[in-house]
């Protein structure tokens, strides 16, 4: 139990650090916060995702074109584009490499207005850092591990960021059902997305891509909308003036 705990855990506060620190507010600043909570949640997701931390530039640049270029031939992660998930991936992996390890400068559209923090952002991709990690969950299943299965999970604890990536950009693209005609591949993937977050809303996301919300009809729940309601009723976050999701699009308010 201790370990299956562990598990869900480090899966459910990794995951919320991506779609909540890195997507909402890094690649979309959905909401804003101070510079001092900004801290906390940088270091709050390096934490978190450990050896498999993910740079919020590399991450905010390479969602943007995503955004921008959904489905076709220039987006970065399409499953249209190729054969498999795990050949996506690597194209994923090579394509934000170019932007955290800034090796290539983006489109200037797709440029700024992500949280930089260079100290951790030094430390979380160095190969150093990310062994220990490592190294540091393998520990913790050596000494709580009561069955060989259990050792199967420990490989996901590794790469845990990519997973989810994996899982969002795969299944949000290949499996589900459309509450619009985005003009791309997009779907919803659950109507509870308790596995990622509200990531697999992806559908919904591509038509309002600034609504903090990623659920749009009665029966869908984005349990991280949840959170950001709490956390901008303790002022720790402000949600700014922007989409308001709706169903049909045709109710939609214009953003402001």
């Amino acid at each position: 139990m201790i370990i299956i705990a562990f598990f869900v855990l480090h899966w459910q506060l990794s995951v919320f650090s991506q779609t909540f620190f890195l997507h909402r507010y890094a690649a979309h600043r959905m909401f804003t916060m101070s510079k001092g909570w900004e801290r906390f949640f940088y270091l709050f997701t390096y934490i978190t995702q450990g050896s498999s931390f993910l740079v919020p530039r590399g991450y905010a640049v390479l969602h943007r074109m995503h955004h921008a270029y959904s489905d076709t031939p220039q987006d970065p992660h399409s499953p249209r584009n190729y054969p498999n998930v795990m050949k996506m991936m690597w194209q994923t992996k090579e394509t934000y490499d170019d932007w955290a390890y800034e090796r290539k400068e983006p489109e200037a559209r797709f440029k700024g207005g992500y949280p930089e923090w260079r100290f951790i952002d030094t430390v979380g991709q160095s190969w150093m850092a990310r062994v220990a990690w490592m190294v540091a969950y393998t520990l913790f299943y050596v000494k709580f591990a009561t069955a060989p299965w259990m050792y199967a999970l420990l490989p996901i604890h590794y790469v845990m960021g990519p997973v989810h990536g994996a899982i969002v950009n795969w299944c949000g693209h290949m499996y589900g059902y459309k509450n619009y005609d985005n003009g791309d591949d997009s779907k919803n993937t659950l109507v509870f997305d308790f596995v990622t977050g509200g990531e697999l809303f992806q559908n919904n996301h591509h038509k309002f891509g600034m609504s903090p919300n990623f659920a749009a009809r009665w029966f869908e729940i984005d349990p991280t909308y949840y959170v950001i309601r709490v956390l901008s009723a303790l002022r720790i976050i402000k949600l700014t003036a922007g989409q308001k999701i709706r169903y049909p699009a045709e109710r939609a308010l214009p953003a402001t």
